[in-house]
């Protein structure tokens, strides 16, 4: 079985390299057979999280077995999700208000932004798409958040049945949960060819460009997200999972090169679901419970790297935030990757959300686009790193997962 993971994990590497040296030698030749092969692989996992996400939160809720350790399961849950993106924001706040990245930038608007189809959101909008009208239809347009909030509702109702309707609903949704996870092993092999044909793709479009542009702002994200994942994440790994975190972090390369790729934490779900059950010892209870909801609420990078772009496009128009401006940022970054997380294009609804509460110019979307799209890379590789470090901590936290040294 080790020996089946490794290959797949080098044959994903080998896939990744192979991508930027076809997407650089060959150019735009290369994009008609890397745009099937990306496309084929992100649409067999697409076909798979919707059932993944129902099969796995219902089986979850259900094996925790009663309304007090449902409680207990999903406040830990929360506490640690809240807890680890205050983390990461305070983090980009405290290193773009030090180097100051905008201060004096001279960041011409290449790309004019004339209308923002989420400035019409705020926080309170995005929240409440949380509860779905019809579930059947938040299942066809793929609205996640609603899917999940009704499935935890859903599971949850399943444990007041009587003890006879109670085991056979959750036999059945355990059953489904486990051919849904075959499914998607045989999926996942997809993934060198996936991230051959993304990458090349890519490389073949913008080539390294966006590197060269706005190159201390940056700089300045890429150093946030890095304190992120190798200091404080480690350290809550180490010291509340009791896991080696160099150990985690080998089990989860796969998922962490499909995230970079794909640039979504959803579609590296299943995944992650078989790396922090396989490798670092979380509980398959734990995980079908904690993952589904990270994978949506809990975007530790998006968020650091939302305050980060806010007070530098602020440097950049030479406008002073007070104390209580950057506050209300933070707490706006925060409510923001909670709620917006399945809206489209959710980094321009929640950087207009940002912009809009300490009221900065929303035109200011504009001068950040440049690198956006590589900034996701790394930004959706914490997001999905926070998300397995959660399953982890919290299986130890419940008294459910070994140690690993």
């Amino acid at each position: 079985m080790n020996k089946k993971k490794a290959s797949l994990t080098t044959f994903i590497f080998v896939g990744f390299f192979l991508g930027i040296l076809a997407g650089y030698l060959f150019g735009e030749s290369i994009l008609p057979l890397a745009q099937v092969l990306a496309d084929i692989f992100l649409r067999l996992l697409r076909m798979a999280i919707l059932p993944l996400i129902v099969t796995s939160i219902i089986s979850g809720v259900v094996s925790v077995g009663s309304a007090a350790g449902l409680g207990r399961l999903g406040l830990k849950t929360f506490v640690y999700y809240i807890a680890t993106t205050i983390l990461a924001i305070l983090t980009g706040q405290v290193l773009v208000n030090i180097l100051q990245p905008g201060k004096g930038a001279q960041v011409g608007l290449k790309q004019a932004v004339e209308h923002v189809p989420a400035a019409g959101y705020d926080v309170g909008d995005l929240l409440i798409r949380i509860i779905p009208e019809n579930p059947f239809h938040a299942l066809a347009q793929g609205d996640v958040l609603p899917v999940i909030f009704f499935s935890l509702l859903f599971g949850y109702f399943i444990t007041r049945l009587k003890q006879e309707q109670k085991v056979q609903m959750g036999n059945f949704f355990q059953a489904a949960f486990d051919a849904m996870m075959k499914m998607t092993g045989f999926i996942v092999w997809s993934a060198p060819l996936g991230v051959f044909g993304i990458i090349a793709r890519i490389v073949a479009t913008t080539g390294f460009e966006a590197f060269h542009s706005l190159g201390y702002y940056f700089l300045v994200v890429l150093m946030g997200l890095a304190v992120h994942a190798f200091i404080t994440l480690p350290l809550l790994l180490r010291f509340l999972g009791g896991i080696n975190p160099v150990k985690h972090y080998q089990g989860m390369m796969p998922a962490f090169i499909t995230a970079f790729s794909t640039c979504s934490t959803i579609v590296t779900l299943p995944l992650t679901m078989k790396a922090v059950t396989e490798h670092s010892g979380a509980s398959q209870r734990v995980a079908n419970f904690v993952l589904p909801i990270g994978a949506t609420v809990n975007m530790d990078g998006t968020a650091l790297y939302e305050c980060v772009a806010t007070i530098f496009i602020a440097q950049v128009y030479g406008i002073p935030l007070s104390f209580t401006a950057q506050l209300v940022i933070v707490l706006t970054a925060l409510l923001a990757s909670i709620g917006a997380a399945s809206v489209p294009m959710s980094g321009l609804v929640m950087m207009s959300i940002i912009l809009r509460a300490v009221g900065l110019p929303l035109e200011g979307v504009a001068i950040i686009l440049a690198v956006d799209r590589i900034l996701d890379m790394f930004r959706t590789t914490v997001n999905v790193l926070g998300d397995s470090c959660g399953a982890v901590i919290i299986s130890r936290l419940e008294g459910e997962s070994a140690a690993r040294k």
